[in-house]
């Protein structure tokens, strides 16, 4: 998950994806779509700083971690299984993209909870269309 949000989420692909993709194609909606926790090197004048221009990102990443040690654990033990473990690291990703959302929308600059439920239907799509990295690249892995 670091080297998905580190790589799709930095400013050359969000740049790329913003300006070289078709938006009217499903290619070039997964792409923007994995530009979705982008990160910045400078704030460019947003309020709250770098920090809160980051803070969706670094959430991802903590929490993903986290919810990835404490699913596969019960689950595993149960159901043994590449197929459970496939789909706790992907819920674990959705359910991490999700809360990352709202904790970002409701610790940002201009906290709302109109914003953070609709970041949070942003920020669980997000997790359901690419968490199936995250779950492929936990097969195998020991709870």
């Amino acid at each position: 998950m670091l080297l998905l949000v580190g790589i799709a989420g930095s400013p050359a692909f969000t740049g790329w994806a913003a300006t070289q993709t078709d938006p009217e194609s499903a290619g070039a909606f997964y792409v923007r779509l994995l530009a979705w926790p982008a990160w910045r090197l400078d704030a460019d004048g947003q309020a709250g700083g770098l920090f809160a221009a980051d803070l969706r990102a670094v959430l991802v990443v903590v929490l993903a971690v986290g919810l990835l040690y404490l699913l596969p654990a019960a689950q595993v033990a149960r159901v043994p299984g590449s197929v459970s473990q496939f789909f706790s690291g992907w819920a674990a990703y959705v359910l991490a993209a999700g809360l990352a959302a709202v904790l970002a929308a409701l610790l940002g600059p201009t906290p709302s909870l109109l914003g953070a439920l609709q970041d949070a239907s942003t920020g669980a799509g997000y997790g359901f269309l690419t968490g199936w990295i995250i779950g492929t690249a936990s097969l195998g892995g020991r709870a």
